[in-house]
């Protein structure tokens, strides 16, 4: 893991790769991971109702217990082809926001969730800059024994999506 060296002189791990607790899952023969700290729950496949005039990686939304949730594709949103939903297809709720005034819920559709890891710093590693080049949507790369998982920032990935427009936020 690279980290960047502030004014100061001291060095600072970026915010979205710190050691911890990661839920891995997986998009086509990819596996990401994102900060647990993030996730609020994992829930089957529900009927997404559709939005107008939506981006196209916006499913539209659900009925979470009284509360509407914007779900994104996150294939769609990486640009990889879409497929039909099966038994194995979950939506990850997330929460977002860097505070509690501008924090709210997004549905994450992943083909399917794996496990919960706990990496250290030393399996981080900093995101190639090709890798990068569609938006920064990577935080990072762990390496693992057998495999190498990529460490989403769901923060810039859901960046451009307005909650107020969804039925969200204050």
């Amino acid at each position: 893991m690279t980290s960047t060296l502030t004014a100061a002189g001291a060095t600072k791990t970026p915010p979205s790769c710190v050691p911890g607790k990661f839920l891995s899952f997986q998009l086509s023969k990819e596996e990401y991971g994102i900060a647990i700290l993030k996730v609020r729950e994992i829930i089957g496949m529900v009927d997404v109702t559709p939005l107008p005039r939506t981006p196209d990686f916006v499913r539209g939304v659900i009925n979470l217990r009284g509360r509407i949730i914007p779900v994104i594709d996150l294939r769609r949103r990486f640009g990889m082809e879409p497929t039909e939903p099966n038994d194995e297809t979950c939506i990850v709720v997330v929460d977002v926001g860097r505070d509690a005034d501008s924090s709210f819920r997004v549905g994450c559709l992943v083909d399917t969730v794996s496990e919960v890891l706990s990496i250290g710093v030393e399996h981080f590693e900093i995101t190639p800059r090709c890798a990068n080049a569609g938006g920064d949507y990577i935080a990072g790369l762990a390496k693992l024994k057998d495999r190498v998982l990529i460490l989403l920032d769901i923060e810039r990935v859901i960046a451009d999506i307005d909650p107020t427009a969804l039925g969200q936020g204050n």
